[in-house]
C-alpha cells in the first residue's frame, strides 16, 4: 500500500482544492464565508434536476435528515459521498492498512488527496444506481423536445447534474473548513434538520388524515374538532416529549467532562486545563454508522428494483422481508409497536430487528469513535504532542511526550468508548419514540450537538480575536 501511495503522490497532490488562507482570517470574515455558503446551499437545494420525471422515487427518503440533500435537486446526494469516503478511509487507517502520517505536511496532502479521489468515486457510485435501478426516471417530454426522444441522453444529463452537485457540496465543505467556522458537513446537517424541524412544528398540510401534520396546527385542529386526542395526537405528543428530552440531555452531556490540569514550563503561574468531554469524539461518528446503514439499504433497494430479491423485497423504500428487513434501522413507533399497528411481521421478528439495530448503533458508535479520534488527531499521542508544543505539561510529571501520552491513555480511549456507546444508545431510544419533523432521533441528536459545539467554537474564535496571542496556543497560526 505504501509503494502504491508513493507512486500516486503526484496525482494526490494535484487534486482540486480550495486555497488555504495565507494568514489569519478575521472572525467577521469567517462569519461572512459561513453565511455565504449557507445561502448558496439553500439555493442549490431549490435548483431542480433538469429532465427528471415527476414519477421518480427518492432512494434516500429515510436518510434525508442525515445526508443533508434535497430530493430532485442538484444536491441530491448531499454529504453522502463525503461521509462514505471517510468511512472507507477510517476503516483502512484504523486497521493499519493505510500507513499515512497525518502529523506531517506530506502525509496531510496525501491523505486529503486520497480522500478527494474517494469522494469523486463515491459520487459516481451513489449516483449511478439511481438511474440504473430505475429510481430516477427521465422525463419523456423533455426527451422529445430536446433530444429527439432519446431517454438515455436525458438520463446521462441527470447523472452529470447529480455529479456536479456532489462536487459542489464537497468544495463548499472545504470552503467552510478553511475559511469559515466549523465544517460544511455539520453546517449542512444543521441547515437541513432545522428546516425539517420548523416544518414539523408549523406545517398545515394534511397527509394521512384530515388534520395537519405540523405539531401546533394539528394540536389546534384536533382540540377544536373534539376528536379523540390520543388517537390523533398521541404519537405527536410522544415525539414532542422526546425532542425536548434529547435536547436537554445533549446540552447537559456536552458540558460533562474530565479536566486534566496543565502548567506552563516557562511561565510561572500560567495554568490551564485540557477538557476530555464525555462525548469526546463528538457525535459525528454516529453519522458514519447511519450512513453505513444507508449504503447497505441502498444496495438492497437497488438489487430489489432490478429483480434480485435474495437480500429481501422492498415496497418503495421499505423492506418487506429478508436480510434487509432485519438490518433496517428503527425510525419511529410505527416500526416496532406491533400491538397498535399491523406490521406484517411476528413480534419475534420485530424484536430481533430492534436488537440488531441497537447492537449496530452501540458497537458501531464505539468503533467509529475510536477511528475518528485517531484520524482527527484527537488520540493520546497527538494530544500529547500538541500539549508539548504549546509549552505546557502536567504538574508532577516529566515534560516528555511519552509520559504525557501514557497519562492521557488513562482517560481518552476509555471516555471515547463510553461516549460512543452512550450516543449509540441515546440515538436508538430517540429513534424508537420519534421526534418532531420526522428528522429521526439521530438527526436531532446530531443537530443539537453540532450546534452546541459550533457555539463553543464561535466563543473561542471571539476570545482569540480579543487576545491574539491565544491563536498560537490553539494552533491557529
Amino acid at each position: 500500500m505504501g509503494d502504491l501511495l508513493d507512486r500516486m503522490e503526484p496525482i494526490l497532490a494535484a487534486m482540486p482544492a480550495v486555497k488555504s488562507p495565507e494568514g489569519h482570517v478575521h472572525f467577521k470574515n469567517k462569519l461572512l464565508w459561513t453565511l455565504g455558503i449557507l445561502i448558496l446551499y439553500f439555493a442549490l437545494t431549490n435548483i431542480q434536476l433538469f429532465g427528471l420525471a415527476p414519477s421518480s422515487q427518492d432512494l434516500f427518503t429515510a436518510w434525508r435528515a442525515l445526508l443533508a440533500g434535497a430530493n430532485g435537486s442538484i444536491v441530491y446526494l448531499g454529504i453522502g459521498p463525503i461521509v462514505t469516503a471517510s468511512i472507507v478511509l477510517q476503516l483502512l487507517k484504523g486497521a493499519d492498512i493505510l500507513h499515512i502520517d497525518t502529523s506531517e505536511a506530506r502525509g496531510q496532502v496525501m491523505y486529503m488527496g486520497l480522500q478527494k479521489i474517494l469522494i469523486l468515486v463515491m459520487i459516481v457510485i451513489e449516483a449511478a444506481p439511481n438511474l440504473i435501478g430505475g429510481f430516477m426516471q427521465p422525463d419523456p417530454t423533455i426527451a422529445a423536445q430536446f433530444f429527439g426522444g432519446n431517454l438515455f441522453a436525458v438520463s446521462l444529463l441527470i447523472f452529470i447534474q447529480i455529479c456536479i452537485g456532489g462536487v459542489l457540496i464537497f468544495l463548499m465543505d472545504e470552503v467552510v473548513t478553511k475559511w469559515g467556522i466549523g465544517s460544511g458537513v455539520g453546517l449542512f446537517i444543521i441547515a437541513g434538520i432545522s428546516q425539517a424541524l420548523v416544518n414539523g412544528f408549523i406545517n398545515w398540510t394534511a397527509v394521512s388524515d384530515p388534520y395537519p401534520v405540523g405539531f401546533f396546527p394539528r394540536l389546534v385542529a384536533v382540540v377544536l374538532d373534539g376528536a379523540n386526542f390520543l388517537q390523533y395526537f398521541g404519537t405527536n405528543l410522544l415525539a414532542f416529549a422526546t425532542t425536548i428530552i434529547i435536547f436537554l440531555i445533549i446540552v447537559y452531556v456536552e458540558s460533562t467532562r474530565i479536566e486534566i490540569p496543565l502548567a506552563h514550563a516557562q511561565v510561572r503561574g500560567a495554568r490551564a486545563r485540557f477538557p476530555v468531554k464525555l462525548i469526546y469524539a463528538s457525535v459525528l461518528p454516529m453519522i458514519l454508522v447511519r450512513v453505513l446503514q444507508a449504503n447497505i439499504q441502498m444496495i438492497g433497494m437497488f438489487l430489489s428494483n432490478i429483480g434480485i430479491t435474495i437480500l429481501g423485497k422492498f415496497n418503495g423504500q421499505t423492506p418487506q422481508g429478508g436480510l434487509m428487513y432485519f438490518l433496517a434501522p428503527i425510525n419511529g413507533p410505527t416500526d416496532w409497536m406491533w400491538w397498535t399497528t399491523d406490521l406484517g411481521h411476528a413480534p419475534w421478528e420485530v424484536l430481533l430487528r430492534m436488537g440488531i439495530d441497537t447492537t449496530f448503533m452501540v458497537v458501531g458508535g464505539a468503533i467509529f469513535a475510536l477511528f475518528w479520534i485517531k484520524t482527527a488527531g484527537l488520540d493520546s499521542k497527538d494530544v500529547a504532542r500538541q500539549i508539548q508544543l504549546s509549552g505546557m505539561s502536567i504538574p508532577g510529571y516529566r515534560r516528555n511526550p511519552q509520559v504525557l501520552e501514557k497519562y492521557l491513555d488513562r482517560y481518552i480511549p476509555r471516555v471515547t468508548i463510553i461516549g460512543g456507546v452512550f450516543i449509540g444508545i441515546l440515538s436508538v431510544v430517540a429513534n424508537l419514540f420519534g421526534v418532531i419533523g420526522a428528522v429521526s432521533g439521530t438527526g436531532l441528536l446530531l443537530t443539537v450537538s453540532i450546534t452546541y459545539r459550533l457555539y463553543e467554537e464561535i466563543a473561542s474564535q471571539q476570545i482569540m480575536e480579543m487576545y491574539p496571542f491565544m491563536r498560537t496556543f490553539f494552533g491557529k497560526e
